[in-house]
C-alpha cells in the first residue's frame, strides 16, 4: 500500500465542484498511474518508479481547460472565451477570469489547487521509495519544485510538503521562494548560479531527451524563478536569471530550430493548395510531431493514446472545423486570441501564420466548410480576428483561433504535440531581460531577441527596443504557452484595462487561496483583498 502524502486540506479540494471535463480527465488518469506495473514508461528515463511525478505535468492541467492553462491564459490579454449565448456562458466563470473578477469559489482555482497538490503528492510518493537511483532522486525534487513553483506564482502563500504531515504550516511567498530555489540548486549540486559554476558533479544527466528533467531543464526552471523574483520576494534576481541563461545558450546542446528544421506536415490536407507538405523553424516546434525537437530542453510527452491531457483542438476549434482535419471528435468553439494581441503582429511574421487560424475554412478536399449556425449571411466557415462582444451573444466564427500547436488529420480528442516546459526559445527572451533591466537600457536585449526575430523573418531591432515593445514581443514568441499572466505581472500590466476588461484591483496579481483550503482542518488564510 502506497502511503498518502495529501494534506487535509486536499480531502476537501477532492470533493470540490468542478466541472465534468476536468473530473473525467483527472479520474482517468489517477485510474490509469494506480495501477501497478503499467508500461507508461514514455521510451524515457521517467518511466517505472517516476511515472506518476512524470505524470503529474500532463493531469496538473498544462494543456487543457479548467486548470492550469485557463488560469495563464485567459486572465491575460492573449485569450478568451466569449458567452455565445448559452454556449460557453457556464454560469460566468471564463468571464470573471477575463475581467479580473475571480473569487475563493471559482472552481478552476480549486482544480488547479488539488491537481499540483496532487502531482506533489506522486512525487512525495516516488521519494519515499527506498531503491531510487541518485539521478532518480534528483529528477523528482526537481518535478517538485517545478509544481511548487507554479504554486508560488499562483497563489504564493501555501504548504510545503515534502513529508508525511497531515497539517503543515502555511509558507510565506518568499518561504516558498527559497524551498524552490535551493531545491534546484540541490540537485545542481552547487551553491549558487554563477559564470564559472561546475555541475559536473550534478546527480542530473545531460541527456538529449527532453522527456527527462536534466541539468539544463533545472536551470531554465531555475532562470524562470530569478527573472521573476523581485514579484515573489521583492529582490531582484536578474544577474542570476541571465547567467542561468547564459550557461544553457553556450553550453551549444541545443538550437533553434529555424531554417532546415522541419517535419512532415501531419495535418496536409491534399485539396488545399496552401497547406504545405512541411513545417519548418518555428512550426516545426509545436508540431504534432515535434518529438526530438532540438529546442526542446525539457517537454511533456503528450500522447493522443497514453499520454493525454491536450485538447486544444477541442478547446479552439468550432464544431464545423470538424470536417477540416477529419477529427474524430466535435470540438467545443471555445478559446479565442483578442483582436489587439493578433494585430500585434507583422504579416510576414511567420509565428503569425503558425500561431493562428484565420479566414475562411476548407476540407480535406479544398471545399469549403459549412456553418449552417451562424447568421452573417455566409455559409463558409470563416473565423475573423475581430470579437464583437464578450457576452451574451458573441458571434460563433469571431476570433482569431490559437493553432501555433497544430493539427494532424483524423486528430483525435487527445493531441500528439509535445509541450515545452523549458525551450532556447525562452531561455534566449530570458537572458535578453536580464541583460535589460540589469544596465536599464533595453538596447541591451536586442542581440538576443533579433536571433528570434531572423528566425520569424522580420527585421530586427536596432536601438528602438522599449519595456512595452519587448513585452510584446515577447508575447509573440511565447504565444499559448501558458506564460503570458506571469509576463504581464512582471511587467506591472496585468492590472491594466484591455478590450471588455476594466482595470483591476494591484490584489488580483494573486489568486485567492481556494474557499475549500480556507479555515478548519486545512488551516489556511486567505490573500490580502479577498
Amino acid at each position: 500500500m502506497k502511503k498518502v502524502y495529501l494534506l487535509s486540506l486536499m480531502i476537501a479540494l477532492s470533493h470540490y465542484a468542478c466541472m465534468d471535463l476536468e473530473e473525467d480527465l483527472v479520474g482517468a488518469l489517477t485510474e490509469e498511474l494506480s495501477v501497478e506495473g503499467n508500461g507508461l514508461d514514455y521510451d524515457c528515463a521517467c518511466g517505472g518508479p517516476l511515472v506518476g511525478a512524470y505524470a503529474g505535468l500532463r493531469y496538473s492541467g498544462t494543456a487543457y481547460h479548467g486548470g492550469y492553462f485557463s488560469l495563464q491564459e485567459l486572465t491575460s490579454d492573449e485569450m478568451v472565451v466569449c458567452a455565445k449565448g448559452s454556449d460557453w456562458y457556464d454560469g460566468g466563470i471564463q468571464i470573471a477570469l477575463h475581467q479580473h473578477t475571480y473569487t475563493p469559489d471559482h472552481p478552476f482555482l480549486g482544480t488547479t489547487f488539488r491537481q499540483l497538490y496532487e502531482a506533489i503528492s506522486e512525487a512525495n510518493q516516488a521519494l519515499d521509495q527506498a531503491h531510487l537511483e541518485p539521478h532518480e532522486v534528483a529528477q523528482v525534487r526537481g518535478l517538485r519544485a517545478f509544481y511548487y513553483w507554479r504554486l508560488l506564482d499562483l497563489f504564493g502563500r501555501v504548504k510545503i510538503v515534502t513529508e508525511y504531515d497531515p497539517n503543515p504550516p502555511q509558507a510565506t511567498r518568499e518561504e516558498v521562494f527559497n524551498f524552490v530555489e535551493q531545491e534546484l540548486l540541490a540537485i545542481l549540486e552547487v551553491p549558487e548560479v554563477s559564470a564559472d559554476m561546475d555541475l559536473s558533479s550534478s546527480s542530473l544527466s545531460e541527456s538529449s531527451d527532453a522527456y527527462e528533467l536534466n541539468r539544463y531543464g533545472a536551470l531554465g526552471i531555475l532562470a524562470r524563478l530569478y527573472l521573476n523574483a523581485e514579484v515573489y520576494t521583492g529582490m531582484p534576481r536578474y544577474e542570476s536569471a541571465g547567467t542561468a541563461a547564459s550557461y544553457i545558450i553556450d553550453s551549444g546542446h541545443y538550437q533553434l530550430c529555424g531554417q532546415g528544421c522541419a517535419v512532415p506536415n501531419l495535418g496536409r490536407r491534399q485539396g488545399v493548395p496552401f497547406d504545405s507538405e512541411q513545417l519548418e523553424g518555428y512550426a516545426a516546434v509545436f508540431a504534432p510531431n515535434n518529438d526530438g525537437n532540438p529546442e526542446h530542453i525539457f517537454s511533456i510527452n503528450y500522447d493522443e493514446y497514453l499520454g493525454p491531457g491536450m485538447n486544444f483542438s477541442q478547446m479552439v476549434l468550432h464544431p464545423a472545423s470538424r470536417l477540416s482535419w477529419h477529427l474524430q471528435e466535435q470540438p467545443w468553439n471555445g478559446y479565442a486570441t483578442l483582436e489587439e494581441f493578433y494585430n500585434s503582429y507583422e504579416d510576414a511574421d511567420l509565428r503569425k501564420k503558425a500561431s493562428f487560424l484565420t479566414g475562411p475554412q476548407f476540407d480535406f478536399s479544398g471545399s469549403a466548410v459549412i456553418d449552417y449556425t451562424e447568421n452573417d449571411g455566409e455559409l463558409q466557415l470563416k473565423y475573423t480576428p475581430a470579437i464583437n462582444e464578450l457576452q451574451p451573444n458573441a458571434q460563433a466564427e469571431s476570433g482569431a483561433r490559437p493553432a501555433k500547436f497544430s493539427f494532424k488529420l483524423f486528430g483525435r480528442r487527445e493531441m500528439d504535440n509535445d509541450f515545452p516546459i523549458v525551450r532556447l526559445g525562452e531561455v534566449y527572451l530570458i537572458r535578453a531581460e536580464a541583460r535589460a533591466r540589469l544596465s536599464g537600457n533595453w538596447a541591451d536585449a536586442e542581440p538576443d531577441v533579433n536571433v528570434l526575430r531572423a528566425r520569424a523573418g522580420v527585421e530586427p531591432y536596432s536601438g528602438t527596443l522599449t519595456a512595452d515593445e519587448f513585452l510584446a514581443e515577447r508575447g509573440r514568441e511565447m504565444f499559448q504557452e501558458a506564460i503570458r499572466r506571469t509576463d504581464l505581472i512582471r511587467f506591472g500590466k496585468y492590472t491594466e484595462a484591455w478590450w471588455e476588461k476594466p482595470a483591476s484591483e494591484p490584489y488580483r496579481e494573486l489568486f485567492p487561496i481556494p474557499r475549500s483550503a480556507i479555515g478548519g482542518d486545512a488551516g489556511m488564510t486567505q490573500n490580502p483583498g479577498y
